[in-house]
């Protein structure tokens, strides 16, 4: 590993060019200027009343503080337009950012059950915001509804069925999400085999709080196209060697695995080595204003830590863009876009139509 000063140069492109995001949660991009609208709007009392003291009560402390906030994020949540808000916040986000698209993941039942909102009416108004982002930014997104670790297997169901209704509808996936100890996916067993037998994908969480086995489960038990985290396949040899084979994407967010103390330091994290080692690796955020971060400012923070090159920065947007859950013609259409900017940035020859 080298370490190297970011020039301003390299930041710049950093910043411009264009990217794309597979694991970030809807809710916790939530930010404190939001969370206070939010509050005073609906009644809500927060911890503190000015944003200031919000964005320090937002600092990442421990996991249960983290799940403090989660709760306190969706007990703000009351209505339709409420979720409406939220989602166009979250896409100018990622606009200012050059994010053309986002898999964002959305844990709908938690705000069916704190809230009152129904399904129905929570996906139109995240299709509204959609929409919206579309024609007027320029970006887009879909959702992989996920499932709590911690809820009944009843409750996984629930999310499982309202997947299969609204698939294809702003709506691209099954995920599993939350601490992964004492919650293996086998215990929703029956929800994924509901999706996978409509042909509908399973993103699931895994090799995070948990290690190897976690991963492995995550496989075996839902067929998961990509895995969110999966830093810990490291620990089991012929893990590494399933994923290397199969080119599975890993969906990789160094800040957060330092936040959580699955890596010690960014230096010491494991994503370098899981490049080397021939992994499919693409680089994530996952919950930004909780961890004091960005997409973009994983992008700089690694590419100084590890001394990436622009042509790598290329690769890991072009293996964010091939691993989405885009159709094929819309994920050619995308691609030929990025690789297109990217050619131009690198003032190299642009590439032929796909």
């Amino acid at each position: 590993m080298t370490t190297t000063k970011m020039t301003p140069e390299l930041a710049a492109f950093i910043r411009a060019m264009p990217k794309v995001e597979l694991h970030v949660h809807l809710e916790g991009a939530i930010r404190p200027e939001t969370l206070l609208q939010l509050s005073r709007r609906n009644n809500v009392p927060l911890p503190y009343d000015n944003v200031e003291d919000l964005r320090q009560w937002y600092v990442f402390r421990d996991f249960p503080h983290f799940v403090e906030i989660y709760v306190k994020l969706s007990s703000c949540i009351r209505t339709a337009d409420d979720l409406e808000l939220i989602a166009r916040e979250f896409l100018e986000g990622q606009a200012d950012q050059n994010i053309r698209y986002s898999e964002p993941t959305y844990t709908a039942y938690t705000i069916f059950q704190h809230c009152g909102i129904s399904f129905d009416d929570q996906f139109a108004a995240l299709n509204r915001a959609r929409r919206w982002a579309e024609q007027t930014l320029g970006v887009s997104m879909n959702l992989i509804v996920d499932i709590a670790r911690e809820v009944t297997p009843e409750i996984g169901m629930v999310t499982a069925e309202q997947v299969v209704k609204h698939y294809g509808n702003g709506v691209c996936a099954l995920g599993l999400g939350g601490y992964e100890l004492g919650h293996p996916p086998e215990k929703f067993q029956d929800a994924f085999a509901l999706v996978n037998a409509a042909g509908i994908p399973c993103i699931l969480h895994a090799g995070e709080t948990g290690g190897a086995d976690s991963i492995w489960s995550a496989l075996r038990v839902a067929n998961s196209r990509r895995i969110g985290h999966g830093v810990r396949c490291l620990d089991d040899e012929s893990l590494v060697e399933y994923l290397r084979e199969h080119q599975i994407p890993l969906e990789v967010s160094p800040t957060s695995n330092v936040c959580l103390n699955v890596a010690p330091s960014i230096a010491q994290h494991p994503i370098q080595t899981m490049l080397e080692r021939g992994l499919y690796v693409t680089l994530n955020s996952d919950d930004p204003p909780m961890f004091n971060t960005t997409l973009t400012n994983e992008f700089i923070i690694c590419a100084e830590t590890f001394d990436w090159g622009k042509f790598l920065l290329e690769k890991l947007t072009m293996n964010a863009v091939r691993a989405s859950l885009l159709s094929d013609a819309d994920k050619a259409e995308l691609e030929r876009s990025i690789r297109a900017d990217f050619a131009r940035m690198l003032n190299k020859d642009v590439p032929a139509a796909l």
